[in-house]
């Protein structure tokens, strides 16, 4: 059941990820509603092969071509304003989803329908979503098509190296992970970033990045020292939120390790949130947002976390081989200083393959966000006005 679920899924998301950029070019036959619904099409006939026959495929086929025939020729009489096809395929669809309902599982059906149904009712948003899209947009979704679809799958499945550490695919996959919530951020971010308040704005520094937000804003308080407030808040907030960000990824790489990874990053992210609320009931909005999420799926930067991720995950083995746990604690804090991301996907991963104790793993990055906070309230230290400063060390030291 659930693998027919995930097929399907796939071939609405491939649906859409072409119908996107159909969309975005304005094309007067098929839009991202009627590649989704021919996709879905294709879908349920390949379910139905076991029970109907291989026929069910070139019918499929033809049916589609006949419409896309009957579309074309509106187009050139010039008939119809809309030539859109979503109408004819939604029924042939529908057709398809009914015999399932008798031949196949019923669930499957029953969701399918519902689906087609909300994609229906949804045109006027979807449209308007597309709409406000810009070219840095599509170029980001498609970019982090490639990262996610085209280069993991071609990867070899086998480690090498010395500690038998470095697995190809699995180093592409945390990228794939660590891109993938970066392109929410910045999806949050051209939503709400220019109109967010101060807890909106932490919440998505934070996810973006929290040490361009403490950058960002540190600057902003030595041109304008009215938003003090308002930036300390920001930068705390966003501090806090990556211990949520570090809690998704161990949940992410090793599920079995997050129960004794999660009480103690708990406690921070409890103690952060304590502060922020405090921080937050005073202070006021800043006019404007110093952060430039940029693209997230760049080829560029994916590769050079990619590195940065297979370093990290030999420099602890050997630490590790080397000099047992003080070893661990102090390639922790030197990791740490410049990313967290890096750190937690590898210590996770050795205490999932049984390498490192649960133990040790969940001090192992403790320390090492210790280490990434010490540095980031450093730089809005040197960087910020003297107040924003005093300030964010204040808490830091309760912190630390």
């Amino acid at each position: 059941m659930s693998e027919t679920f995930l097929d399907l899924s796939t071939a609405l998301g491939l649906g859409l990820l072409v119908g996107l950029q159909k969309e975005r070019a304005l094309s007067p036959l098929a839009g991202l509603r009627t590649f989704a619904l021919v996709s879905l099409l294709g879908g349920i006939s390949g379910l139905l092969v076991p029970q109907a026959g291989a026929w069910i495929l070139p019918a499929g086929v033809l049916a589609v071509t006949a419409l896309l025939v009957t579309g074309n020729v509106i187009l050139m009489r010039g008939e119809r304003h809309d030539a859109g096809q979503t109408t004819e395929v939604a029924l042939v669809l529908m057709y398809l989803v009914g015999a399932y309902a008798v031949l196949g599982t019923r669930e499957v059906a029953i969701v399918v329908g519902a689906a087609l149904a909300v994609l229906l009712h949804l045109k006027e948003e979807l449209q308007s979503a597309v709409a406000r899209l810009s070219d840095a947009d599509v170029r980001a979704v498609m970019q982090f098509v490639i990262i996610s679809m085209i280069i993991l799958p071609v990867l070899p499945h086998r480690t090498y190296g010395p500690y038998d550490v470095l697995n190809p695919r699995q180093i592409w996959w945390m990228v794939v992970l660590i891109v993938g919530i970066n392109l929410v951020g910045y999806a949050a971010f051209r939503l709400r970033g220019s109109r967010a308040g101060v807890a909106l704005g932490g919440i998505l520094g934070g996810v973006i990045s929290s040490t361009a937000t403490t950058v960002g804003y540190a600057r902003m308080t030595k041109r304008t020292p009215g938003v003090t407030e308002a930036a300390v808040a920001i930068v705390w907030i966003a501090s806090g939120v990556v211990f949520i960000r570090v809690l998704i990824e161990i949940g992410a790489v090793a599920p079995g390790f997050l129960p004794e990874a999660a009480p103690p990053l708990l406690v921070m992210l409890a103690l952060f949130g304590l502060v922020a609320l405090f921080l937050w009931r005073s202070a006021t909005a800043p006019g404007e947002t110093p952060i430039d999420p940029g693209n997230p799926s760049e080829l560029r930067p994916a590769i050079v976390f990619a590195v940065l991720y297979a370093v990290v995950l030999l420099a602890v083995a050997a630490a590790e081989d080397f000099l047992g746990n003080k070893g661990v604690y102090a390639a922790a804090v030197l990791s740490g200083l410049t990313d967290m991301d890096a750190i937690t996907l590898s210590t996770a991963q050795l205490v999932a393959q049984g390498r490192l104790g649960a133990s040790t793993g969940w001090r192992v990055i403790l320390l090492a966000s210790m280490s990434n906070m010490a540095f980031k309230f450093a730089m809005a230290w040197s960087l910020g006005a003297r107040a924003f400063g005093r300030r964010l060390a204040g808490w830091a030291g309760l912190a630390l």
